[in-house]
């Protein structure tokens, strides 16, 4: 299973309703989602995954301006190895206007 959550270190709350696309390798679009109230995406709906890359392309530009702030980031792209398909792996982002971090999480 793959998830994310998102941060707004900016104000210290979840982002809420920010809009997450997930990526084969190949560029194939395997999923989206809204984060929700508590800034989450517990599941993108894939039955299952193999082995490979895949990435995470959350839209952080319209996020921002729908507080009127601007952002240095429009998108925040993560690329990240499936090695053991069998694992739960969440992917954690944490955003301001003009950085953003990740790592992996459990």
């Amino acid at each position: 299973m793959i998830s994310t959550h998102i941060l707004d270190t900016h104000l210290g709350k979840p982002a809420v309703s920010v809009a997450i696309k997930l990526f084969a390798e190949n560029g194939t679009l395997l999923g989206q989602a809204l984060t929700n109230a508590d800034g989450r995406v517990s599941d993108f709906g894939l039955s299952e995954f193999k082995t490979g890359v895949y990435s995470l392309e959350f839209s952080t530009a319209t996020y921002f301006e729908s507080m009127g702030l601007e952002t240095f980031f429009p998108k925040a792209v993560i690329h990240f190895y499936v090695k053991d398909a069998s694992q739960h792996f969440h992917i954690p982002l944490l955003i301001s206007p003009f950085a953003y971090s990740t790592y992996r999480g459990s």
